[in-house]
């Protein structure tokens, strides 16, 4: 019997870790010219500005309920793991200054970008994977129309416009949730507690979580709108671009969230 024949082939794992790397320097290139043809593209007329309405529509107000329950409960629940903390210390009249901090600075932005990672990631690289399988993508460039001025253009645009006021929402929501809470046990005034919430926060703060959710934003369209407009394989693509908008998307978010922390605390 011939030994040769019936021995499996032996895999050689470095020839599997140069692909790896290969592809993942292949990839880089991709997105890069991704986005570089957001911004050429992006700012040149014609606008498509009926459908960036549209799509800030679809990706800012239908997300209006989930980001509302969402900014209630953290207000909440903050302020109510925080209180037993600062009462060992008999410390209870700083945790509006400490729940101001907290929601303004890292929680608003973060949550909502997380939210939005996916639920509006997902759903754009669902749809702009299903419009490729489907063909439809290609039926647009036949018909001379520009896919990628309306389809991912107009999506960017839409969050990042959208998830600054999203996480602007989010943080005055939570603030109400948290006064309720702190009303209920210390008996503070509105007007008190809206003094302490801002007093610890400069205009260093205020900038640093309207650049986190700008950056966010701009990360959660253009990640959801690179997995759906290069999605392949079928169905079985779509649902792969709509997970790597969700896992890709977080962890570039996560990671931009360490850099504007450190780069802001340069600043002060």
């Amino acid at each position: 019997m011939d030994t040769a024949s019936t021995t499996p082939p032996q895999h050689n794992p470095g020839s599997k870790i140069r692909k790896r790397v290969a592809d993942f320097f292949v990839d880089l290139y991709r997105i890069g010219g991704f986005t570089a043809r957001f911004f050429k593209e992006a700012f040149v007329a014609p606008f498509e500005f009926k459908e960036l309405i549209h799509q800030c529509y679809q990706l800012g107000v239908r997300s209006l309920p989930l980001i509302s329950l969402t900014g209630f409960i953290i207000g909440i629940i903050f302020t109510k793991q925080s209180r037993p903390s600062l009462l060992e210390f008999g410390a209870t009249s700083w945790l509006p200054s400490l729940v101001s901090i907290a929601i303004l600075k890292a929680l608003a932005p973060m949550v909502t970008a997380i939210i939005a990672s996916g639920k509006v990631g997902s759903g754009i690289g669902a749809e702009l994977g299903s419009m490729r399988v489907t063909e439809q993508i290609d039926a647009m460039e036949v018909s001379g129309t520009n896919p990628f001025k309306y389809l991912v253009c107009t999506r960017v645009l839409a969050t990042t416009l959208t998830i600054p006021l999203l996480a602007t929402y989010t943080a005055l929501i939570a603030l109400l949730g948290a006064y309720l809470n702190i009303s209920a046990n210390e008996g503070i005034s509105y007007s008190a507690f809206m003094g302490e919430v801002f007093d610890p926060i400069d205009f260093i703060d205020i900038n640093q979580s309207l650049v986190k959710a700008i950056v966010f934003g701009f990360t959660i369209g253009l990640v959801g709108c690179y997995q759906g407009y290069h999605s392949n394989k079928g169905t079985e693509g779509v649902g792969k671009a709509a997970n790597n908008a969700v896992v890709i998307a977080m962890f570039l978010i996560f990671i931009e969230e360490i850099l504007i922390v450190q780069i802001t605390g340069w600043f002060r």
